[in-house]
């Protein structure tokens, strides 16, 4: 777990890393539409490099509760010429595509992306882990209950840690018996199918799942288990944001997925310096 190796690149997770968040949606339920256009999303990212991102994780399908879904054509239109810039520009950084179908993961990392992101956990496509064992590639599966127009929808559990354990072992087997057993990334899947109790739920319980012998990814940025709680508005989660960052950290996560990189880093850091004791 303290490093992910494939081709020529190295993830090294031996402290933990920052994933920085590329929306080029018109709809995400929080920067939606102001990484429009390929000169402000390429500062965007240059600024995200230099506060200390690890990786960047561009999606072109918003997933926020009631979205609408996005065809696959306009899915690859607004990805493709960001994907192609963002390789030349910047060779070395680690590229994570958020996308659950297998036919843009391919094409995807025909472009150079390094790693995919799919919220769907191998749900919503068939032939994604086929893909993943093909391309030989980091895999972020995460767990969601339900499709983003309607996860919201009253979702129920027996157990919301349990459930999403046994719903990552039964996945993770499908995919060692495609001799996919290495470099998969578990995301629970925050406010994904979940109320605010489920989520506070799973973040208390959060080291359980390193049970699961994988890097934990943690999603927690400015979302409505804030939101809710504090009685604010997206844009007013930050500080929110990096409270329940630092218990995800503390609780094990590997790597937080975040549209503020500065302050995450800073979050890791910290932490870092109080364990050491100075």
């Amino acid at each position: 777990m303290s490093q992910i190796i494939w081709k020529n690149k190295k993830l090294n997770l031996s402290r933990p890393v920052v994933m920085g968040i590329l929306n080029l949606t018109p709809d995400s339920f929080y920067d939606g539409g102001r990484k429009k256009g390929l000169d402000v999303a390429l500062r965007h990212v240059e600024k995200m490099i230099d506060d200390g991102a690890s990786i960047i994780d561009v999606g072109a399908v918003s997933t926020r509760p009631n979205a609408a879904e996005v065809n696959e054509a306009e899915e690859w239109n607004r990805l493709t010429g960001v994907l192609v810039e963002l390789r030349k520009r910047f060779p070395r950084v680690i590229i994570s595509v958020d996308t659950y179908r297998a036919s843009i993961a391919q094409a995807a990392a025909n472009l150079g992306a390094d790693m995919i992101n799919d919220i769907s956990g191998g749900q919503f496509d068939e032939k994604m882990f086929a893909t993943i064992a093909k391309l030989k590639l980091p895999y972020i599966m995460m767990h969601i209950k339900g499709r983003p127009a309607s996860m919201q929808l009253n979702p129920l559990y027996d157990d919301v840690v349990a459930d999403v354990f046994t719903f990552f072992e039964t996945q993770l087997k499908k995919l060692s018996e495609l001799e996919v057993s290495e470099n998969i990334i578990l995301d629970p899947g925050f406010g994904f199918g979940k109320t605010v109790e489920h989520n506070f739920e799973m973040l208390k319980r959060f080291s359980e799942f390193k049970k699961l012998g994988c890097p934990l990814l943690a999603g927690l940025s400015r979302k409505s288990m804030i939101n809710r709680v504090l009685g604010v508005k997206p844009e007013d989660a930050l500080n929110g944001t990096t409270v329940l960052n630092t218990l995800a950290l503390l609780n094990g996560a590997n790597i937080l997925r975040v549209h503020d990189v500065k302050e995450a880093v800073e979050a890791v850091k910290l932490l870092e310096a109080t364990q050491r004791g100075r």
